[in-house]
């Protein structure tokens, strides 16, 4: 009777594990679960000439818009710069003016052969100096029109200042970082797929991400929809810091899911959960083409 009990219970053990086993197995044919990261491409923001810092308009942890002002340098010097060109300019015009009427004047006088034709190619050459003169002073205005409206840093689109790097009153050179911007677009999730299942992903495929965060008005985890986007070509172990240590030594593909609408509930380095069904993309996909 003891020998029939346990008998019975290994065959109810053996299909339990079987049953586990395939559903398992299904699962992962079905669906799959990953972790990642969420990753921000970030850019330093700086002026394009050097001078002395007159404001700084933004805080860290501030959302810019594109074409906002954030910053500020002493202008004067580049004010009276600029001042200076276009006295130049107006002064050039005057002179290629008078060299244009004596040209005028004087091309009459050469064809009756009144002056010699030496003292007309002098004329003629004083006036395309004067021209080209005012053409070079136009230019050196323009630059020094630009360099004063370069005294502004202008965000080059939205984002949130997640670092300041100098103060009021600090003298800065050219190129030299004021502020580090965290763009808004394009935002993705970096995570890893195992080699099993990386034969049912592909480029442009739908994905749900999920944070650990829970949205007070829905009382659910926040949940964003998405596409994968990058898939890499090579194998890499797990990254320690993504995985169990009983996966560390697998390999995985980093695969990029990108974000259609992010927020600023996303930020940089927050853990999600993304969930791909396999099933439901061929479903899909079966459903255009029978289309």
């Amino acid at each position: 009777m003891k020998k029939i009990i346990i008998l019975i219970i290994v065959l109810a053990l053996a299909a339990g594990g079987f049953y586990y086993y395939k559903n398992q197995t299904k699962e992962d044919v079905d669906k799959a679960i990953l972790y990642g990261n969420v990753e921000i491409r970030q850019t330093n923001l700086s002026f394009q000439v050097s001078g002395k810092i007159k404001e700084l308009l933004v805080e860290e942890g501030d959302a810019v818009k594109a074409g906002q002002v954030v910053a500020v340098l002493d202008s004067s010097d580049y004010e009276m710069a600029l001042r200076q060109a276009q006295a130049q300019v107006k002064q050039l015009e005057a002179q290629e003016a008078a060299a244009q009427d004596k040209y005028n004047r004087y091309s009459a006088l050469a064809r009756q052969n009144v002056i010699s034709q030496l003292e007309f190619e002098n004329i003629t050459h004083n006036l395309t100096a004067n021209i080209a003169g005012v053409e070079a002073a136009k230019e050196a205005a323009k630059i020094a029109e630009n360099k004063l409206a370069y005294t502004k840093l202008i965000a080059p689109e939205e984002g949130t200042i997640i670092s300041r790097a100098q103060e009021p009153g600090a003298t800065v050179s050219a190129s030299q970082t004021i502020y580090t911007l965290s763009k808004m677009k394009p935002m993705w999730i970096r995570a890893y797929i195992s080699e099993k299942q990386l034969g049912n992903v592909y480029p442009d495929m739908s994905a749900t991400v999920l944070t650990d965060t829970v949205d007070p008005k829905t009382g659910e985890k926040r949940s964003y929809k998405g596409r994968v986007g990058y898939i890499s070509p090579t194998a890499e172990f797990t990254p320690k810091t993504v995985q169990t240590e009983e996966l560390r030594t697998d390999l995985v593909y980093q695969i990029r899911v990108y974000v259609d609408e992010p927020d600023k509930f996303l930020r940089q380095g927050m853990p999600t959960t993304i969930k791909l069904d396999f099933k439901e993309e061929q479903n899909k996909e079966q459903e255009k083409q029978s289309k």
